[in-house]
């Protein structure tokens, strides 16, 4: 929906909202808020809420602090966990004093290379997330614990899935905010869990993951359960991805989409995939960010760790729902919840306009499971891996023109300063693993 600022005044006090949270996402994807009394809220909407920048991960410097929140009035929601003194949110744009969008601002990066499809012909961007997430035990003081809630298994119904109550408490909630879910279920896992909603244009799909994030944070807490979307938090089951199904419209036509084609596929979806492999090994440590993410993309548990397409087969990165027409899309399976939304959107995006606009050549599709080929055979056929950890990862990126485009100057000399700490912290810490490896050997 549209809304004004007139009509978000008049909802606020014909719903008592007493709070107002402004949203926005810091480098790393964390979301962050600045909550303000209702009476506050012109001021908001005029854009005149300032905070301090310096202390948002990998914004300014303290002598450069002051910055704008523009809220996007279209995301007003009031959150419908708070009976009363009720609490609304809007997402907002981060601008400097000077009127100019903040060149760190995640939303805004995606902004900027959403303005490049656009001026190559693209009107839109349409994605369908599919972010993946664990359900754990708390104990008495309500921290979270190892402790699995169910033993399900994929699509398992109670007395299984123990997660069925608390997972469709969660459905209602999103609804209730605007969502349009179209499935949710047990995941392979024990206490594993996925809900798909309906896809939408990239600014609003990025959104939804942040806000789903945030309810299914919330309502697991409320059935004394802690969420996670940490992209491996168990050892010897499958991690959580974010699958990512992505088209570029023309209007009202589906970009990606030829029936002439034996596979339904435009040229344009061609080079478009052409690009998402290419770049797939820079764009990596955006779409999957941690050390933990690194751990997911191993054979054996279903996360695509090989750079390939096909129009069927899922192990490899890329493959091709059997829809077509207005639905032809590519699902892009490597990113994983851990990501921040508004940056992999962006890279995934950078690179495939980078194949369209190169006519870059797709390579033939692998129809044979990836996972049980040699070594030998993925190098004959040309099948490059993903990134083993994450230190290969920043390497990748910090080599590629055309992904550390996508992210600005700024962005990118903040995040990889951020991960290359977070990777000399793993590796110079001692893990248990070690201890139980080697103290009574050595």
């Amino acid at each position: 929906m549209s809304y004004s600022k007139e009509d978000i005044l008049n909802m606020a006090k014909e719903e008592n909202v007493r709070f107002v949270r402004l949203q926005f996402t810091d480098l790393l994807g964390t979301i962050k808020n600045v909550e303000i009394p209702v009476s506050q809220l012109k001021k908001a909407v005029d854009n005149k809420m300032m905070f301090d920048g310096s202390s948002i991960e990998g914004y300014v410097r303290i002598e450069e602090s002051d910055m704008y929140l523009y809220p996007d009035l279209d995301t007003w929601v009031i959150f419908p966990w708070v009976a009363e003194d009720r609490i609304a949110r809007l997402i907002c744009d981060i601008y400097m004093p000077d009127g100019t969008p903040f060149a760190g601002d995640p939303r805004g990066i995606l902004k900027r290379n959403l303005k490049e499809a656009e001026e190559m012909g693209f009107t839109s961007m349409m994605v369908g997330p599919e972010p993946e997430f664990f359900l754990f035990k708390t104990d008495e003081k309500g921290n979270p614990t190892t402790e699995l809630n169910d033993q399900g298994g994929y699509f398992d119904l109670s007395p299984m899935d123990l997660g069925e109550n608390c997972r469709r408490e969660i459905v209602l909630t999103l609804e209730e905010m605007g969502f349009e879910v179209e499935a949710s279920h047990h995941e392979v896992a024990p206490g594993q869990h996925e809900i798909d909603f309906k896809y939408e244009d990239a600014i609003k799909a990025a959104d939804q993951i942040q806000t789903f994030k945030l309810v299914v944070k919330t309502i697991a807490r409320e059935h004394g359960l802690h969420a996670t979307f940490m992209p491996k938090p168990l050892f010897g089951v499958n991690g959580s991805g974010m699958h990512c199904h992505q088209s570029l419209f023309i209007n009202d036509e589906n970009a990606f989409y030829d029936e002439s084609d034996e596979l339904g596929l435009s040229k344009t979806a061609r080079h478009y995939m052409a690009g998402v492999l290419k770049h797939a090994r820079a764009f990596a440590a955006i779409t999957n960010p941690t050390v933990n993410s690194y751990k997911r993309l191993v054979p054996g548990y279903e996360a695509p760790c090989y750079v390939a397409w096909s129009g069927s087969n899922r192990s490899p990165m890329i493959r091709i729902p059997a829809s077509r027409g207005l639905s032809t899309r590519v699902e892009v399976r490597n990113p994983d919840p851990a990501a921040n939304p508004y940056l992999a959107l962006s890279v995934m995006l950078k690179a495939g306009l980078d194949g369209i606009k190169n006519e870059t050549k797709l390579p033939a599709p692998i129809d044979r499971n990836i996972y049980v080929m040699s070594e030998e055979e993925r190098i004959e056929e040309g099948i490059p891996s993903l990134p083993s950890n994450l230190k290969e990862a920043l390497n990748e990126l910090i080599r590629s023109e055309v992904i550390t485009s996508a992210l600005g100057d700024h962005a990118l000399a903040y995040f990889y300063e951020l991960k290359e700490i977070e990777w000399d912290m793993f590796r110079t810490q001692v893990h248990q693993w070690e201890r139980d490896q080697y103290m009574t050997l050595y």
